[in-house]
């Protein structure tokens, strides 16, 4: 008999049944707040009716169409719709599996495109599990550990986590442009650098929103140096925010590459990346592909995901809801001095917990991700030392539903 690998870790002790909207049902029928959507995939909540339509109804057309092989319908409605949410200029897109793949898909368009064979990522990223997605990633040691070494060409700048460096967001970002600068001169030279790659929240980083002026700092930058800007919103797109991409916080800024993934498809496996049509065109022959991707399947879900979010008008209620939950976060924290601070962006929000002299304080956290669990509430955690519980509910939650997380909450604080 053959079992699931023992290096698979899971999260809770829960075995699902079934999902419906923001719940999961376990084996006996135990109902679970899920604040965790699949780590932020199932945007529409589990198994919405219009999405789970169209997923059948495609799989009595069509299962499989690879699209180096022939074209099918969803893929180029796809292609199509998302026109209208892409940003301005952004106008050529392509299909893959899974965020990691889309994520090194994008380092290779930019050395494509600019010849040159360097990428400057930033400290706490996470851009994926395969060796060169991780290559960028410095999120916690376990994506990296064991495995060296790792893809070259890869330079590490400062992240602007004002609550690590214990400054304001005005220095911290100061400093880490300074550093960045820096780099540019010496360890990644600018006339080497093809791309800037970074989230516009930190998610397996310990859910650090990116300053704004951060992220302007690095679009001057890069229209100075001829870097390529990517954004990484596998996370953050489709809405996660309450913006519709998580860039979009930052006025006026554009990235040159955007990739998405995980709440593009409501849990179908999708991913892609998103640039103008003169830069994509740069790829070299042959360098963009895929057994899976673009799966029709999942490219009908994708369609009938945005159908949702735009019909039930999903990215607004995740500012809202996302408002709402953070603010009654901050109520809860404000009793349990364990909680050192509380921040997000949207339906992305994080807790995290340190001593009272600023030490991580995994243990605390690691107790009331698992008490949460046991009375309901289905939490993850994040951040390099695994003390940051993060929230990170479908975009369907209603006000409702975010007031008994934010109680059961506080309940598991108190146990």
């Amino acid at each position: 008999m053959a079992h699931l690998s023992p290096a698979l870790k899971q999260a809770t002790p829960v075995q699902v049944a079934r999902g419906e909207g923001v719940h999961v049902y376990d084996l006996d029928g135990r109902r679970y707040l899920d604040f965790t959507a699949g780590i932020g995939v199932t945007s529409t909540g589990h198994c919405h009716p219009r999405v789970v339509a169209a997923a059948q109804e495609q799989v009595a057309t069509l299962i499989h169409g690879q699209y180096t092989t022939v074209m099918h319908q969803p893929l180029l409605r796809l292609a199509e719709r998302l026109g209208d949410v892409l940003p301005a200029g952004l106008d050529s897109v392509f299909f893959l599996n899974s965020g990691s793949e889309a994520v090194e898909a994008s380092v290779r368009l930019a050395r494509h495109a600019t010849g040159r064979p360097l990428v400057v990522a930033f400290d706490g990223g996470f851009h994926g599990r395969t060796m060169g997605a991780a290559a960028l990633t410095t999120s916690g040691a376990k994506i990296r550990a064991g495995i060296g070494p790792m893809m070259g060409g890869v330079a590490f700048a400062p992240f602007p986590y004002a609550f690590r460096y214990g400054w304001s967001e005005e220095e911290t970002v100061a400093f880490c442009l300074r550093e960045l600068d820096r780099l540019l001169v010496t360890a990644a030279p600018a006339a080497d650098v093809a791309a800037f790659v970074i989230e516009p929240v930190l998610g397996e980083g310990g859910y650090v929103p990116t300053s704004p002026a951060f992220l302007a700092g690095l679009r001057e930058r890069a229209d100075a140096h001829g870097i390529l800007l990517i954004a990484d919103e596998v996370q953050t797109g489709f809405g996660r925010t309450g913006r519709f991409w998580g860039h979009q916080h930052t006025d006026g800024l554009t990235p040159d590459i955007l990739i998405t993934a995980k709440g593009l498809a409501s849990g179908f496996p999708l991913s892609g990346i998103a640039a103008r049509e003169e830069l994509m065109a740069t790829a070299w022959p042959g360098s963009q592909g895929g057994t899976y991707g673009g799966n029709a399947v999942a490219c009908a879900a994708a369609l009938a995901t945005l159908d949702v979010i735009e019909g039930e008008g999903l990215v607004a209620n995740a500012a809202e809801q996302g408002l709402r939950l953070r603010d009654g976060l901050q109520k809860v924290a404000a009793d349990h001095p364990g909680i050192a601070d509380v921040r997000g962006l949207g339906l992305m929000v994080g807790n995290e917990f340190c001593t009272p002299d600023g030490t991580p304080d995994t243990a605390a956290a690691t107790r009331a991700h698992a008490a949460a669990a046991e009375k309901g509430l289905l939490l993850l955690t994040c951040g390099p030392h695994g003390n940051v519980v993060r929230m990170i509910p479908p975009l369907v939650v209603t006000a409702q539903q975010v007031d008994e997380a934010v109680a059961i909450w506080d309940e598991a604080l108190r146990a």
